[in-house]
């Protein structure tokens, strides 16, 4: 049985919205507690000024995501690759569990290969924006 074309929309945007969910819920509240959100992007990724790469996350996490639920065919691209992008950096930066022993070492490698999950949907839902129709 076919889906129909109303029905495929609403599940992939009801999709889109749980993919984005962790990326819009910290955007917002990085972006409302930025001292916390300057903190996190230099205890984790010791990127400086922190506070520079702290409102290009805010700006991806919740530009990304919105791009993604309700962008037409080239904003959800965009979204999709920029969050995608960012996962994969983020990911790299925060999660380096090659460098680190016992507990700690199985936590981020747990959390890593989650968030290669992650990119791998951010990937599906870019190909799916790339064959939507106008």
């Amino acid at each position: 049985m076919r889906m129909s074309d109303e029905r495929l929309e609403f599940v992939a945007r009801a999709g889109s919205m749980l993919l984005v969910a962790p990326f819009l819920v910290s955007g917002i509240f990085k972006l409302f507690d930025f001292a916390g959100a300057t903190q996190e992007v230099a205890a984790l990724a010791g990127l400086e000024p922190a506070w520079i790469f702290a409102v290009l996350t805010i700006a991806v996490q919740i530009g990304g995501s919105l791009l993604v639920v309700f962008g037409n065919r080239w904003g959800t691209l965009a979204g999709a690759l920029a969050l995608a992008g960012f996962t994969i950096v983020a990911t790299l930066l925060a999660h380096s569990w090659w460098t680190k022993e016992g507990v700690a070492r199985v936590r981020d490698f747990n959390v890593f290969f989650e968030h290669v999950a992650i990119v791998g949907g951010f990937v599906l839902a870019a190909a799916f924006a790339w064959h939507r129709r106008a």
